[in-house]
């Protein structure tokens, strides 16, 4: 699954089409870091991980973990697009009967490794990962993406000192940080900064890249893969709601999903119509 650049960045504009239709009809979910970690997604579903839609389970893949959960739209849209199941499941997303639940859902959803959205725990579900493949001989690859605002969780941390403490090289922690969540800013919150410096305390090799930048994720990507001896961090600077401007860098957005008002300006946004129907 190798793709150009433009083919890559025209892929998540799609995505982010996805996500907004979805998010409205569901009048359910979470905007703002969906949004804002598509770019990450698209470039590891599509360019980089090893993956068969046609065997979910098949030994050979590289994981993703998605620890901040809440952002579930984003893979939804991509297990979907990527043929995973069909495209139409997704106008059930967060309906009773429907595998597409507000956070990830392994048991029900083909594609989902784990289930993910108590924040904190996605890491260490990742180290378990990666030390059992390491253990199975096998050259698979773990990405775990994590938002900045969960870095306040203390177990990311023992997660962290656990990852660089068994050396775990095919291990690569991505961390979706867009300045914002649920209550504001992370740093009035609670300040998590400075991210890459703390990593590289416990011993990851660090990456600091604009998110949103398709050629800077791939090359971080090809680093963290050619890394060894220690787990990558890649931190990734974003922002929330990326791609639609009534949404951007807003903490309102975190957990709002598009009005009947704000649906034609967020697709027009993204170069899109309602015409395509309200998916």
């Amino acid at each position: 699954m190798k793709d150009t650049v433009a083919t890559l960045q025209e892929k998540a504009r799609r995505l982010r089409v996805d996500i907004v239709r979805m998010l409205h009809r569901s009048k359910s979910g979470h905007t703002g870091g969906s949004l804002s970690v598509i770019d990450l997604v698209t470039v590891l579903y599509y360019h980089k991980m090893r993956h068969k839609p046609e065997d979910p389970h098949w030994p050979g893949r590289d994981r993703l973990i998605l620890s901040k959960g809440h952002a579930a739209p984003a893979q939804y849209v991509a297990l979907a697009d990527s043929g995973y199941f069909p495209k139409e499941d997704l106008q059930m997303l967060r309906r009773l009967g429907s595998h597409l639940q507000g956070h990830p859902d392994s048991k029900g959803t083909p594609g989902v490794e784990v289930c993910t959205g108590s924040l904190g725990q996605g890491l260490s579900m990742a180290n378990g990962m990666a030390l059992a493949l390491r253990l199975d001989k096998s050259d698979s690859r773990v990405y775990a993406i994590l938002g900045d605002g969960e870095l306040q969780e203390g177990q990311i941390w023992e997660a962290a000192m656990a990852a660089a403490h068994y050396r775990l090289d095919n291990l690569c922690i991505l961390i979706d940080a867009n300045g914002l969540q649920i209550d504001g800013e992370v740093a009035k919150v609670m300040n998590v900064e400075p991210i890459a410096a703390k990593f590289s305390a416990f011993g990851c090799h660090v990456i600091e890249i604009d998110g949103h930048d398709i050629p800077a994720i791939i090359a971080a990507l090809a680093e963290a893969a050619a890394t060894r001896g220690r787990p990558t961090a890649i931190v990734a600077r974003t922002v929330k709601g990326k791609g639609v401007s009534i949404f951007e860098n807003k903490a309102a957005y975190h957990g709002v999903t598009p009005s009947d008002e704000e649906l034609p300006k967020a697709l027009a946004c993204l170069g899109e119509s309602c015409d395509g129907g309200d998916q």
